[in-house]
């Protein structure tokens, strides 16, 4: 039964990403990339190889649909390393990791949004940097990353209350 959930929020995240939200550009610096939330809500239990192939999976899925040079994939795999050394530390605070997926539902909402922040974050400074080839325009960067995290932010939480219930995490 978990497998099928895991199906059905990739195919809804990468609906909304690819039908939705590829075009939308609020003032050329907001993109907001929900299907990244795929790879932030994989299970806890789930082994380094296979979380850092799906990753690398999702990111080349979008960037085959959008045409690009694989900057999703690469960022996508590099969201999920940083996923698998420091979710653990983000979600309970060093304690043991109980969780089965990480969600507003199954973490305390405020480390759960400083997790979504902070992976965001990260994710988006690779994204955007690659995509610039380099700092030739840092300031761009770094406003870019700020604006996409806080925007992909709540729309990720939006998502979760909207999308998933507390019992079916």
């Amino acid at each position: 039964m978990r497998i099928w959930r895991i199906i059905g929020r990739f195919v809804l995240l990468m609906a909304i990403q690819l039908l939705v939200l590829n075009h939308v550009y609020l003032g050329g610096y907001v993109m907001p990339m929900l299907y990244v939330l795929f790879v932030l809500m994989l299970p806890t239990d789930m082994g380094c190889i296979p979380m850092l192939l799906t990753a690398f999976g999702t990111g080349f899925l979008v960037d085959v649909m959008n045409n690009m040079l694989g900057f999703h994939a690469l960022a996508c795999t590099l969201l999920a390393m940083m996923r698998i050394l420091f979710a653990d530390r983000i979600l309970t605070r060093g304690e043991p990791v109980t969780i089965e997926v990480p969600s507003i539902y199954t973490v305390t909402p405020q480390y759960f949004i400083s997790y979504l922040m902070l992976m965001l974050g990260m994710f988006y400074l690779v994204f955007f940097t690659v995509e610039l080839f380099g700092f030739r325009s840092f300031g761009g960067v770094v406003l870019a990353t700020v604006a996409s995290t806080v925007v992909t932010t709540l729309m990720a939480v939006l998502y979760q209350y909207i999308f998933l219930r507390k019992e079916t995490v």
